[in-house]
């Protein structure tokens, strides 16, 4: 996962959340805490999602939120505490399309089944990945950094978070429908990349909005597409890829709560209302936008109908260039 840029503006967009929360407040059938497993360190986006998320259902419910950060093997290890855990509804984990999508393909054994060791509550929120360029390379739309790759083929690199981070696999997915060869050079997360892409010593990256949108405004930067389905809010003049003539390559990150199989659904159903009626009041979605993200306020039938297809695309991309986890 890429940093979104600091902590900036939280204390502001969690009053807002703060606010949201002084309506009705449903009864629980419990008032244990739920607790929010992070499988990743504190202070990152999905930390910071998770405790903006905490502050706001919490009230709703009826029941406190803890936050409880267990980071570390890719996500593995906060993801199977809860699948271990009581399916009773108290612990949840905020997942991600590498705990629950890429993290199946590309560990040489993931110890468990994102689609089936899980009951999905609650879709959150999505990043956009953004393609940009550094500053002075001669291209002015998507057709025409095409049109560069192949006349050079291997010319011209690209940046990413790491080996298999999705700022890497949305560039291998850009690759294959663009036809082109790019040169890849990983670091180890959004800052180094970012500086070296300000530094001019990188061509290209797919980064998240959040971690390169201040650069965009600044002109030091140029934004060609959004790899989503969608214009994203925060930059609603660039088109999205497809829009640019390149369908096909859509690689938002997402944020959504897992919590252990075999939870009832009318357990996973009143969580997922409480949370849907919370982060999709207007001033929440749009406190979410300022911040870089989507909301992404999903159904828990919705994600278990969409996961598979989730895993099996980026399986694909993982399989077709030959992508191997650090």
């Amino acid at each position: 996962m890429t940093a979104l840029g600091g902590l900036a503006g939280i204390s502001a967009f969690t009053r807002v959340f703060d606010a949201l929360c002084h309506g009705a407040r449903a009864q629980s059938p419990s008032s244990r805490p739920i607790t929010i497993i992070v499988p990743y360190p504190a202070g990152g986006p999905v930390d910071i999602t998770a405790r903006l998320i905490a502050q706001t259902v919490g009230g709703g419910l009826g029941q406190p939120i803890v936050v409880d950060n267990r980071g570390g093997g890719a996500g593995v290890i906060g993801s199977v505490a809860v699948q271990h855990a009581e399916p009773d509804g108290h612990t949840l984990v905020l997942g991600t399309n590498q705990t629950h999508a890429t993290n199946q393909s590309l560990l040489k054994s993931c110890p468990y089944d994102a689609a089936k060791d899980f009951a999905a509550v609650a879709g959150i929120a999505e990043i956009a990945h953004v393609l940009v360029v550094r500053r002075g390379l001669e291209v002015a739309g998507v057709s025409d950094l095409v049109a560069l790759a192949k006349k050079s083929p291997g010319a011209l690199n690209y940046a990413s978070t790491g080996v298999g981070s999705a700022s890497h696999l949305a560039a291998e997915l850009f690759k294959t429908r663009a036809g082109v060869e790019l040169q890849h050079i990983p670091f180890r997360g959004a800052a180094p990349m970012t500086a070296e892409l300000l530094a001019g010593r990188v061509d290209v990256t797919f980064a998240t909005l959040p971690s390169v949108v201040s650069h965009i405004d600044a002109g030091v930067v140029r934004a060609l597409a959004v790899a989503s389905a969608r214009r994203a809010a925060r930059l609603p003049n660039v088109p999205t890829l497809a829009e640019a003539g390149l369908a096909g390559v859509e690689a938002d990150a997402w944020f959504a709560l897992f919590a252990p199989a075999k939870t009832p659904a009318a357990t996973a159903e009143r969580l997922h209302r409480t949370i849907a009626a919370s982060l999709g009041a207007e001033a929440a979605k749009d406190a979410i936008t300022k911040q870089g993200m989507t909301p992404w306020l999903r159904s828990p039938a919705e994600i278990a109908a969409w996961l598979p297809g989730e895993i099996a695309k980026w399986a694909a991309v993982i399989k077709a260039a030959g992508v191997v986890a650090e």
